[in-house]
This record gives C-alpha cells, structure tokens and sequence, in this order.
C-alpha cells in the first residue's frame, strides 16, 4: 500500500472534486442549453436534432480521445499537469463557444462550436483521466466508497448548471452569458493545482513498470468484457441526460432541465451511500440492481404521457444510473490493479466513445419521429415557418409523441448487462462461499 501521508489527500480530493464539478457544470450547460444553441446556431440546418446532437456528441470525443492518450502517460506527465490542462481546455473551449460563432458566417460559426464542444471534451477527458487514479492513490482502501463520492459532484455540478440553463429560458438570457459562467470553476482549478505534490498512481507507486501496464491487456483479456459494459452502462447514464431536456420539456409541461437537476440531487445523495451498499451487494450486484432500475425508467419514460408519471420514471431511471459510473472505475481498479491507470481510462474512453455514436442517433431517430408525427417533412416545415400560436401548439404535441421514442431504443441496452453483472455476481458469491463459511463443529 503506497504511502500518503506526505501528500494534502484533503486539498488534492478537492481539486479533483472541483475539476469534475467544472465538466458536469458544462454538460449541463450544454444540456440545458440544447434548444438555444440549436436556434442560434444551426437555424439554418434541415436536421437541427441531429446537427446539434454531433456537436454536442464531439465533446463525448474529446472525452474519449483525450482520455485513451492521456490515461498511460499519466506519470509522466503528472497528474498535477493534466489537471491544469484540464482547466485550460475548459476555459478556451468555452470562450470559443461563446465567442466565436458570433464572428463569422453561419457554415463557420457551425464548425467553430463544434470545435468549442470538442476543446471541452479534451478539457474533461483530461480531467478524468487524472482524478480517478489520484483518488485511487490517495485511498487504496476505500476505492468504491471515495470515487463515488468524489463522482457524487458531477450531479452537483449538474445542479447548478441546470439551474443556470433554467433561468436562460425563464428570464430570456442569452445562451451566451449561461455557458460564460463556466470560466470561474475552470480558472479556479488552474490556481489551486499549482504548488501542490500530486501523488504518483498506484501502479507506479507499486513498482509496476509501464511495459507490464499495457501488457496487461494481454494477460487479462476479460478486461474487455468490461470495456463493452461500460459502452452501454454510460450510455444509459450520459444519452439519455444529454437528451432529456428536448425529449421531456412538452411531456411535462416546463423545462425538462429541472428533470435533470432533480435527478441531479438523487445522484448527489445516493454516491455518499455506494460504499455501503457495495459490502451488502458487492460491486457486481450492486450494477445488477442498477441496470434493472434504469430499463425499467427508461421504458416508462418513453411510455407515459402525465407530468408525475414521468417525474415517477425518471427517478427510477435516476436512482438507476447514480451509481453506474464510478462503481465500474472501481471494479476494474480492484480486479485488474496491474492494468493501472491506462484500464481506468480505457474504461472512461468505452463510455465516452459510446455518448459520441448514440447522442447523433437519438437526434435522428427524434427528427425522424416528428415528421412522421407531422404527417411528412413538408408538413413540419410549414408548421415551423407558419410562426401562429396554434401552428406552435401543434409542434409541441408532435414533440411530445415524437421525442421520447428514442428512449425505448436505449431502455434495450440493459439486457446484456442483468446477463453478465449477474453472472459476475454468483460467481463471486460462490466464490467467497468457502471463506466465509463456518466449519460444523
């Protein structure tokens, strides 16, 4: 067990909290922002849903790349490096955003945001890509419990980021100014990650040489069943709440991003109790319950049609995913240790890289549903163009038919998941059996 006491494990948990509350902030930001930025930016687009949902998905890319490439290097690197790289990413990113689809012409100004969104996604996959094997060093005996913790401030941050994209919508703020608010957390992590030691990860710390790292994809190929976990396990988590705010808004009768803060503060609550609930359930059955939970939220958020019935769904759905992400993390840093920091961020870049394919699809699959809700493409387009408050009431009943049906596509992602965290589960049951057992006397 590697040595801590010479390292700030209090301000070093805090700098990683902080850095992972900046990127819920932003993906909220982008979440709740999603209408705004797709009427400034992409007004001019036939497919809005699905040019919107790709460059909201190239931040997922980002994610994934940077996370892939930085992950095995993070020694050498330095974890205090990264992070303030992170800090950087977040910042140009969203000055980009903010700033640069305003000077230049509308193909441009497109291709400007995308790029923002993908600055951001490097800044978060950076950030990542840090703070979980920092975590793991600084508490090698309380993996799950800690990274839940520190992940219980990614729907804190959400919080307030959808707070924020609530009040754009409510008090006729420009998009603009909301995303702009990003820049303090961002600045803030740059100051604090200077002048302070940053552990070195366990695998380093241990003694396992880099070679042996990335030789343990060979040694270990089951890992790769947790790779294909995790690109449905973030998908039921992170595409649905990218989306939720388009797909619920004219189900519920107001803005959906309150759905997303109100599932925000179910995540916020829930992370503080994973350790718990891994001893009683162990990591594996604890996803078992999980994924069982999200398919039946998802099924019913894309089936019932009442406000409370869908508040209902999505606490289902919410109480779900909470507990997803950093239970992965730390199942594949306690069964593949000498994988070290690389299979924690290939297990990040799984879920980043499935967010980057389904966001597009989920937006195709909404457009397509509301032209057949409409009775045809040219039938939309004229309800759009007519401009009058019963052309307007009918585009919110069609997007209320039309949006959610992507939900029941992703509410079929579970299946596979109940087949092998259950496997996993009475195999580790009858596993542990004999030690735990007491002889007959």
């Amino acid at each position: 067990m590697m040595e801590t006491v010479h390292y700030q494990r209090t301000r070093l948990f805090w700098i990683g909290v902080l850095a992972l509350f900046t990127a819920a902030m932003l993906f909220a930001l982008r979440t709740g922002l999603t209408s705004d930025m797709a009427a400034d930016v992409f007004s001019g687009v036939s497919n809005p849903g699905e040019a919107i949902g790709g460059a909201i998905g190239a931040a997922f890319l980002g994610f994934a790349f940077t996370l892939f490439a930085a992950s095995p290097l993070l020694d050498t690197i330095g974890i205090g490096n990264v992070l303030r790289i992170a800090g950087a990413c977040f910042g140009i990113g969203t000055i980009l955003a903010v700033g640069g689809s305003t000077l230049a012409g509308p193909e441009t100004a497109q291709s400007l945001f995308w790029f923002a969104m993908l600055i951001q996604g490097i800044g978060w996959g950076a950030m990542e890509a840090a703070i979980n094997p920092m975590t793991t060093a600084l508490y090698p005996e309380d993996k799950t419990h800690r990274l839940n913790v520190l992940h219980a401030w990614w729907p804190a941050g959400i919080i307030l980021g959808g707070f924020i994209g609530f009040g754009v919508s409510t008090f006729d703020i420009p998009w603009r100014y909301a995303m702009a608010s990003a820049l303090i957390p961002a600045i803030v992590v740059i100051v604090l990650s200077i002048g302070v030691k940053f552990p070195p990860t366990e695998r380093a710390a241990d003694g396992i040489s880099f070679k042996d790292m990335m030789l343990e994809i060979v040694r270990a190929p089951s890992f790769l069943i947790w790779f294909g976990a995790m690109l449905l396990t973030a998908s039921l988590e992170l595409g649905p709440g990218a989306w939720i705010e388009a797909a619920l808004s004219a189900k519920v009768g107001f803005n959906a991003v309150l759905l997303l803060v109100y599932v925000a503060g179910l995540m916020f609550i829930m992370r503080h109790f994973a350790g718990p609930l891994a001893k009683r359930f162990s990591n594996a059955g604890l996803l078992w319950i999980c994924s069982i939970l999200a398919m039946v939220g998802l099924f019913l958020m894309a089936r019932v049609q009442s406000p409370a019935m869908v508040i209902a769904a999505t606490t289902i759905w919410g109480m779900g995913v909470s507990l997803m992400w950093p239970t992965m993390m730390a199942s594949v840093s306690e069964r593949y240790p000498r994988g070290g920091s690389w299979f924690i961020g290939l297990i990040g870049s799984a879920g980043a890289l499935a967010i980057y394919f389904l966001l597009p699809v989920l937006g195709r699959m909404y457009d397509d549903a509301m032209v057949a809700e409409a009775g045809g493409a040219e039938a939309l387009a004229r309800l759009r163009e007519a401009g009058t408050d019963t052309a307007a009431q009918q585009l919110v009943a069609i997007e209320a038919q039309a949006a959610p049906q992507a939900f029941e596509f992703v509410a079929m992602l579970p299946i596979p998941l109940l087949l092998l965290f259950g496997a996993v589960w009475l195999f580790d049951r009858r596993k542990a059996a004999p030690e735990t057992s007491v002889p007959a006397e």
